[in-house]
């Protein structure tokens, strides 16, 4: 089962050449119609050269996501099918259809440098995924030398990062350090390096901005579409609000919810929702399944979820080791070595050596209510699970055995029937925090502290603990 493809950025494991983190993103959503926006006015920019460099965490594989476009019919955009689509004009198309992009996990680096003066039509348009220049198309469509475009040009095209002209085409995800230069091609090494892992990992850019050019860091939340290049160039929001800044970051990537991991009954019929950290299930036929990002196999970690709705939850993990039973034909819960808690019935349930084991009822606290914040504490290293309710322990299952999934590969797991609920892995949650807790390393931004030893599921803690 692949949950992390491996030509992505899983998130920086070590400092890399220079020591460089990137604290913030901005989560965007299309159901919400969320983005930022270049109104039309003011001076253009350089027409036949500039460079745009950003991360890019998607988080709903087989959608249309066009993440930046400049009036009509330009774009950068992930087909539904999951290839990159770059339309600088009509005519002027570049896409490799064998390149996907369906990890949910993984931060993506891309830069697109343009220079329409080129002689050489092959360098007029360069192209780079996460520090390596792409070469292979099936559509390579260069503009004629000396061209002029839409993008840059700002005095009467509407620049939009996240969105395109029209509902059903923004995107469902994460953006990290966007930059747009004005006036210079530049090279993905400006913006990025290989650290001494391999992995392409952020570097701060020290060039020109250009007279129209912008970086945006979304490290103000109460102006995230804030040009901190010196520019004052500056986006406008549409419905994006204060929480949606986010901690998950190409530096410190953080554990969401899993949209490619199928199970017999599905999720809502618009997938997960808020960079991927809410979910439930609509079909009324059985249970629905949701696996997180990231597995352990050591470490002591936290999370926490709120419950939205409230009639039958099952929260807990699962082992990924046993095979690809996702798709098996009974409920997620009866499978894969799963531990979980039965909300609606306030009890443990199972899976010990191929066996289904309910607990009894009302083994602890009946506390499905809405607006209820449940947590887990997960102990790798003890094989033990423990669940909070509110930030209270509950009595009787506090260090319960992990039983048959003991010592295997765990994820964060979660069944529902006709139910939503709201997770918070502490780089981005639905609701806002009322005490804004971190965990003892400074990561994750949580409802309740976590308990003393117990961490957020980030890549910087998986470096640290995570064996």
């Amino acid at each position: 089962m692949a949950f992390l493809e491996r030509n992505a950025n899983r998130g920086s494991v070590s400092t890399g050449p220079v020591d460089y983190d990137i604290d913030n993103s901005l989560k965007l959503e299309d159901t919400n119609t969320e983005y930022l926006y270049r109104p039309a006015s003011g001076n253009d920019g350089d027409r036949r050269t500039w460079t745009a460099s950003m991360w890019i965490k998607r988080t709903g594989p087989g959608k249309d996501h066009i993440f930046y476009s400049q009036g009509e019919s330009t774009w950068f955009r992930w087909k539904s099918s999951d290839y990159f689509s770059l339309r600088l004009a009509s005519g002027h198309e570049f896409e490799n259809e064998s390149r996907k992009f369906r990890d949910p996990a993984a931060w993506y680096h891309l830069v697109i440098a343009v220079d329409t003066t080129q002689a050489t039509s092959g360098n007029r348009v360069k192209m780079y995924w996460n520090g390596v220049r792409e070469t292979t198309f099936n559509a390579e469509q260069y503009p004629d030398q000396n061209e002029e475009l839409k993008f840059g040009q700002f005095s009467a095209e509407v620049a939009r990062l996240g969105w395109y002209t029209e509902a059903g085409y923004g995107l469902d995800g994460y953006i990290a350090d966007f930059y747009w230069i004005d006036g210079a091609q530049k090279d993905a090494d400006d913006f990025g390096a290989f650290n001494d892992n391999g992995i392409w990992i952020p570097q701060p850019y020290t060039g020109s901005y250009g007279n129209e050019g912008m970086y945006l860091d979304f490290s103000n939340s109460s102006s995230l579409g804030a040009d901190t290049s010196g520019n004052s160039n500056n986006l406008t929001l549409s419905n994006i609000a204060a929480a949606d800044q986010a901690t998950d970051t190409p530096t410190n990537n953080f554990c969401t919810l899993n949209p490619v991991v199928n199970f017999k009954y599905g999720t809502n019929t618009t997938g997960m929702l808020e960079g991927a950290t809410v979910f439930g299930d609509d079909t009324g036929g059985g249970v629905g399944g949701a696996f997180g990002t990231m597995a352990v196999t050591a470490g002591k970690w936290y999370w926490e979820m709120k419950l939205t709705q409230q009639n039958a939850h099952y929260p807990g993990v699962s082992a990924i080791d046993d095979g690809d039973n996702v798709y098996a034909s009974t409920d997620p819960q009866d499978e894969n070595s799963t531990f979980n808690y039965n909300i609606s019935a306030a009890r443990r349930e199972y899976v010990n050596s191929g066996t289904l084991t309910y607990g009894s009822l009302d083994e602890f606290g009946d506390f499905h209510s809405v607006g209820d914040i449940i947590a887990i504490a997960l102990n790798m290293d003890d094989n033990q699970i423990s669940i909070y309710c509110n930030g209270t322990l509950q009595s009787g299952i506090a260090n319960s055995s992990l039983f048959d999934a003991a010592n295997k590969m765990c994820v964060p797991f979660h069944g529902t029937i006709n139910d939503e609920v709201q997770y918070n892995f502490g780089g981005y949650s639905a609701w806002t925090p009322s005490s804004a807790a971190s965990d003892a390393n400074g990561y994750g931004t949580f409802e309740y502290a976590p308990p003393s030893g117990y961490y957020a599921l980030c890549t910087k803690n998986l470096a640290q603990y995570g064996g």
